[in-house]
């Protein structure tokens, strides 16, 4: 057991827990709405009403990549569905961008003991990003994910991608354009597609913070996917986690930090910034400096 759990984790899985304590289906299902409803379920329903993220008649294409968010997304769909609001049609969708074969196969029999009816479409994106991307190919990797997601979404009659960001990855991308980009923007809850017609992106997951997914997954004594990739393995470390580091040392001396941050997205206050961009244009204080 000891050395397939430390031939997995090389290969990009995140090992929590060992596989045998794997809890029955309905014990993880339940724990959704019962242990876990404060920190997931109320908060992916908040998310949903907040930022009207679902219609009737939508048809969504949740991408499921095997890693403990989208895993947790699926699930927390599936939940929705079950507790009446069945006005919406949901297709599982999981690409396979160059895995190892056993981590390939974790991710099938992860989403098959989970109930989780994927569609498993193949893709080459690791053997492109590591020719074309050099020493930093996980932004790129992660642009032709979306492009395929979106691709796959769009075959199905989808309208709707739902992807399984969550409240961490929304701060880290705030500090992320700040500290290296010299910009004030994140991530949205949704967002319409600029290539395929009709198609929004979703992110329901906007309000849960990622340490109640990692307890969630490990009470299940699930095996998730973490990244997965050998191409950013033997490349430059990833300025995600750095970020990620930066804002817990922050929490140590500011104790909500991390809510501060995302607060200040929603409250950016239009007569005490420098300047703004609104699509392609660019405006000025100055501007307007003169009204009254």
């Amino acid at each position: 057991m000891k050395d397939k759990e430390e031939g997995l984790a090389g290969q990009g899985c995140e090992i929590l827990v060992p596989f045998s304590e794997r809890k029955p289906l309905v014990e993880i299902e339940r724990s959704i709405i019962k242990k876990y409803r404060k920190y997931l379920w109320s908060k992916f329903i908040k998310a949903i009403k907040e930022f009207d993220l679902i219609k009737d008649g939508d048809k969504i294409a949740v991408a499921v990549s095997g890693g403990k968010d989208s895993m947790l997304m699926a699930k927390l769909f599936q939940e929705l569905r079950r507790n009446g609001n069945a006005n919406f049609e949901l297709k599982f969708i999981a690409m396979d961008p160059g895995y190892h074969p056993d981590i390939k196969k974790l991710l099938i029999d992860n989403c098959k003991y989970l109930n989780i009816p994927i569609d498993l479409f193949e893709s080459d994106i690791f053997k492109i990003t590591d020719k074309i991307a050099k020493d930093y190919p996980c932004y790129m990797c992660a642009r032709m994910r979306r492009g395929a997601l979106y691709r796959r979404a769009s075959e199905l009659g989808c309208n709707k991608l739902a992807l399984g960001h969550h409240f961490n990855d929304v701060i880290e991308t705030i500090m992320l354009n700040v500290l290296c980009s010299g910009n004030f923007k994140t991530m949205l809850p949704k967002l319409k597609s600029r290539n395929y017609e009709g198609m929004e992106l979703i992110r329901p997951m906007y309000y849960i913070e990622e340490k109640y997914i990692k307890r969630f997954i490990q009470n299940s004594g699930i095996w998730p996917l973490n990244c997965a990739c050998m191409v950013a393995a033997k490349r430059t470390g990833n300025k995600r986690y750095e970020i990620k580091e930066l804002i817990e040392h922050l929490k140590e001396n500011y104790k909500n930090a991390d809510i501060s941050i995302f607060k200040a997205a929603q409250n950016v206050n239009m007569d005490c910034i420098l300047g703004w961009k609104k699509g392609e244009k660019k405006y000025s204080y100055l501007d307007f400096y003169d009204e009254d």
